[in-house]
């Protein structure tokens, strides 16, 4: 039996991103969203809600570009720390030991030991309630050599993405393949 949950933030998986601007000094800086995904294929575009009293909010708006660096498992305590802190009272990359990337396409950074990153110019925004969603325009997407499938598409079983859970608060991260999407449900086709 189903219990009704309420109105609350409780879809799942939530993706552990970091995202990544200059701030309006232009100090780089990266804090962690939960709250986001794809938005379009064409043009290709992420979504990510952003409540507007954070730091990287206003470097977002100043610079018109951000970045996504998909967090890896084994890095999990550095990225819970960039959603703890501040951007405005520490330096979190000098904190962590992450290192500051510039990309070379868009006026933002990224985490360079994360090892996906989506590089992104601000096509829009949409207030909604305390939090602002920013689409962003997919500019390029880089990833770690090591972590590609035939050297095309990332591989999330190497990539090992965090995942959030918003009730309990937990990380956790992917599970293994179990299927070819567009192929295990042709047995429903008819013939």
């Amino acid at each position: 039996m189903k219990i009704s949950l309420g109105a609350k933030t409780l879809a799942q998986p939530a993706p552990v991103w970091a995202v990544g601007a200059f701030d309006e000094d232009g100090k780089p800086n990266a804090m962690i969203a939960a709250w986001g995904g794809i938005c379009s294929s064409d043009p290709a575009s992420v979504a990510v809600a952003l409540r507007p009293s954070r730091h990287t909010y206003g470097g977002i708006m100043r610079h018109k570009a951000f970045t996504i660096s998909v967090c890896p498992a084994p890095l999990a305590a550095e990225a819970d720390y960039l959603g703890m802190v501040s951007g405005g009272k520490v330096d979190k990359f000098a904190a962590t030991g992450l290192t500051p990337t510039t990309s070379d396409v868009v006026n933002a950074p990224y985490v360079d030991e994360f090892p996906l990153i989506v590089e992104c110019k601000l096509s829009h925004t949409l207030e909604l309630g305390i939090h602002t969603l920013l689409i962003g325009r997919i500019v390029d997407v880089k990833c770690d050599d090591d972590k590609l499938i035939d050297g095309k598409f990332p591989d999330p079983e190497k990539i090992l993405p965090l995942i959030f859970s918003p009730g309990s608060r937990a990380y956790h991260t992917v599970g293994d393949k179990i299927g070819q999407g567009f192929d295990i449900g042709k047995k429903y086709l008819k013939k």
